[in-house]
């Protein structure tokens, strides 16, 4: 038997020694007699890198001879043949390869928090109430959209105003909130217009209208938080943050929750959620505390899930709330399953951001309201 030696492009090093062990010894039940394994894991694990091989554009048995570079997934190929029977022509579409592209985001978010100089710590509040935590819900603040009152019928909006905007209002709500030991800053998702240096939506590519450089976007979006989570510290024994994944910012969201943690690393007093999964929940005494950005998981489901997942804490709980982006299509009140309430849906000390929408949003008839309003603790 003989398997082709590029294949190790795809492969991990025990996977590349199975491929060398194969070749040396003319067959992977011989080659997994020598390396003192199963058959079974030489197999599956060469034919594993035959499939990821095949995902970027190679396999020679099948006439794909050209792989995509890396970041990139094979979508299709078409092979033109002559009445012979010989490969002419070879057409090969390729996409983006989003897992890929999450583990370079991994690679490339690590390596800049090496450089990252922490956060002094803040000293403490003197007066807190052990009792109370404060929750400040921000939801789907897009910023770095770019918006002209001409075409929206609304306002102007761009990086200054949203920056001046955000942290104005949360300095107004926590300066006006009572005294309590935890404050909760949870940043909903969507907290960016845009997830990279282009400016369109990640999974549907639609065309977004972003002011500026999106490294622009970058500095101004860590300047608002950085300045939200220092004053929560100013008001609060213990900040929770909570740097949430929503459909517009799927891999921002890995880098703001690696970025925050490694900027508080010697601030005791703040704790990041860090959870690859985007459905979040915290503690607090016998209350649970639950949030999803809304673009995965439907109300209906969301009781059973969080069971599911957060079992010890649901099981510890008495009275359990769910916070997501207020919109119509969502609903509001108890979310139930049958027939029971399981937790309800609650906005405390709600910020719904009041961005004005882009020229795509308003041509295709959009509506967002301008509300903004701290309600009860």
């Amino acid at each position: 038997m003989t398997l082709d030696p590029k294949l190790k492009e795809w492969a991990t090093a025990r996977q590349a020694d199975y491929i060398d062990a194969v070749a040396e010894h003319g067959s992977m039940r011989t080659a997994s007699r020598a390396l003192k394994v199963a058959y079974n894991s030489v197999a599956d694990a060469i034919a594993l890198v035959k499939r990821k091989a095949a995902a970027a554009g190679y396999s020679p048995e099948h006439a794909m001879t050209r792989p995509v570079p890396d970041r990139f997934v094979v979508k299709g190929v078409s092979t033109y043949y002559d009445e012979d029977g010989k490969a002419r022509g070879q057409w090969v579409k390729s996409a983006v390869d989003r897992d890929r592209m999450q583990e370079i985001m991994r690679q490339a978010v690590a390596a800049m928090c090496e450089d990252i100089a922490p956060q002094a710590p803040i000293p403490a509040p003197m007066i807190t109430s052990d009792k109370l935590a404060n929750v400040y819900t921000l939801t789907d603040s897009h910023v770095g959209t770019l918006a002209w009152h001409r075409e929206n019928l609304q306002a102007d909006w761009d990086l200054k105003i949203a920056e001046r905007t955000l942290t104005g209002c949360f300095e107004y709500m926590i300066n006006a909130s009572p005294a309590a030991k935890v404050g909760i800053v949870a940043q909903l998702g969507d907290f960016l217009h845009s997830d990279g240096l282009a400016a369109v939506t990640p999974t549907s590519g639609h065309l977004l209208d972003q002011d500026g450089r999106f490294q622009k976007v970058v500095q101004a979006a860590i300047r608002i938080l950085r300045r939200v989570v220092n004053l929560a510290l100013g008001k609060y024994e213990k900040v929770v943050v909570l740097m949430a994944e929503g459909n517009h910012d799927l891999a921002s969201s890995v880098w703001l929750r690696a970025m925050f943690q490694t900027l508080y690393e010697n601030e005791p007093r703040v704790e990041v959620i860090d959870s690859e999964l985007p459905y979040y929940v915290y503690q607090h005494g016998k209350t649970m505390l639950a949030w999803h950005h809304g673009h995965l998981k439907k109300s209906d489901g969301l009781p059973i899930l969080f069971t599911s997942q957060f079992p010890k804490i649901w099981g510890n709980t008495e009275k359990r709330y769910a916070m997501r982006p207020p919109a119509p299509r969502r609903g509001e009140g108890a979310f139930r399953d049958n027939g029971h309430s399981a937790f309800d849906l609650s906005r405390p000390r709600c910020l719904r951001f009041p961005r004005r929408l882009d020229v795509r949003a308003a041509v295709h008839g959009h509506y967002l309201p301008f509300r903004l309003r701290p309600s009860g603790t």
